[in-house]
């Protein structure tokens, strides 16, 4: 599972992945800081299972919890910025386009008070307009993406007039768009809405092109920036709102601030809230940045928005749900002893064989039965995950 962190230079989208991730990828306040791909792990953040069973200091193998809260690993991807002419080449656009495709859902980190312009040069805040940011890297993306298809046109209309069915001209478009790893469900599903598409009738195919990126490679605004002036932010947010965008106001540099401090074991900060709690002395400047991120970020958003942005684009975009697989539903432990090991991200909708086959596959083939341990019941192989599931599952040995 891959979230793409995107957006142009300067917008603060390294920050962001830093404070994600606990990165140090190189920032600076010029473009094109970031040329090769920057990746890591975030984590994703949901109420653990662990109080609800009276489990205290509860320590996962993979993941973390925090005061009940658990939270899962993700994968994430820092690209370098795009430019207007990225898609001809100019900047670093071929390698941005190559690399988000594995992502399966972007956040678009956007400089919310305008105090950048198109290509991440400094200006003075509040005279650029975010939404220009939005509306040219959606329309970057698509321009990409009908590029592809439009790479032999001649061939692809003869090719797509001589399909029989929409499934013969979704077997083409698929091989065509293999690359982007789009796919066959959502190019049917595009066919089903739009109808056949024909090479020759560029509108329609945009439309399509339109279609399919937003639905596998849904998109998630992060409002950056929020910090240096909280009434332009919000402002400019109600404006990208308005214009129907999903939009989390966020300070990257807030979270990473507090991250930083908290490693250093200076406060206790649970990502995500707006409590911090300082537990050693703090020099002048600390103190200062603490006073700047209540004033401007928790009082006027309620937290940086960092985590916020990571679990919209998970539970929202992707509709992931947490489940906790356990070998013994008694202790709710694994084999090794551990309670409650880990914590997995999987699409709504998958099922207990499923899930068996992610854990191990020869558990996927000796599949028998599973055990919900807060229902105590058992369910066959078609059981349907439902949210903070705790599941044993039972294979023939």
């Amino acid at each position: 599972m891959e979230i793409g962190i995107v957006g142009k230079p300067s917008s603060g989208k390294t920050t962001f992945f830093n404070a994600a991730t606990l990165s140090n990828a190189k920032v600076a306040s010029y473009p094109f800081t970031t040329i090769e791909p920057n990746v890591g792990i975030g984590y994703v953040s949901k109420e653990c299972v662990c109080k609800e069973f009276g489990i205290k200091d509860h320590k996962p193998i993979k993941g973390f919890c925090l005061r009940g809260i658990y939270f899962a690993p993700i994968r994430l991807i820092d690209v370098a910025g795009l430019i207007p002419g990225a898609r001809q080449g100019r900047g670093l656009g071929n390698q941005f386009l190559d690399h988000i495709r594995r992502a399966e859902a972007l956040i678009h980190v956007v400089d919310i008070v305008g105090s950048t312009d198109i290509e991440g040069r400094q200006v003075p805040v509040g005279t650029h307009d975010p939404l220009e940011d939005v509306k040219f890297l959606e329309e970057e993306l698509v321009r990409r993406v009908w590029s592809i298809l439009n790479k032999d046109r001649r061939r692809l209309r003869t090719q797509l007039s001589a399909t029989r069915s929409e499934s013969q001209a979704a077997d083409i478009l698929y091989e065509k768009l293999s690359g982007l790893e789009i796919t066959r469900n959502t190019i049917v599903d595009a066919i089903n809405e739009l109808g056949h598409p024909k090479a020759r009738d560029e509108d329609k195919l945009l439309k399509f092109v339109r279609f399919i990126l937003k639905k596998d490679k849904p998109m998630l605004i992060a409002g950056n920036k929020v910090d240096v002036d909280p009434d332009i932010a919000k402002e400019n947010v109600k404006r990208l709102e308005k214009e129907g965008y999903k939009v989390v106001p966020t300070s990257a540099l807030g979270e990473r601030i507090l991250k930083r401090m908290r490693n250093e074991g200076k406060i206790d900060y649970v990502p995500g809230t707006d409590h911090v709690e300082v537990l050693k002395p703090l020099d002048e400047r600390e103190k200062r940045a603490l006073e700047l991120i209540e004033e401007r970020v928790f009082k006027e958003f309620g937290s940086t928005g960092v985590q916020e942005a990571l679990n919209k684009a998970a539970f929202d975009l992707l509709d992931l749900i947490l489940v906790f697989p356990v070998e013994d539903p008694e202790k709710l432990t694994d084999h090794k002893g551990n309670v409650l090991p880990e914590g997995y991200l999987v699409k709504r909708g998958t099922t207990a064989r499923e899930l068996a086959y992610m854990i191990h596959s020869e558990l996927g083939e000796k599949f028998v039965r599973a055990f919900l341990v807060r229902e105590r019941r058992r369910v066959g192989a078609d059981y349907v995950l439902k949210d903070r599931d705790v599941i044993s599952i039972r294979a023939s040995r």
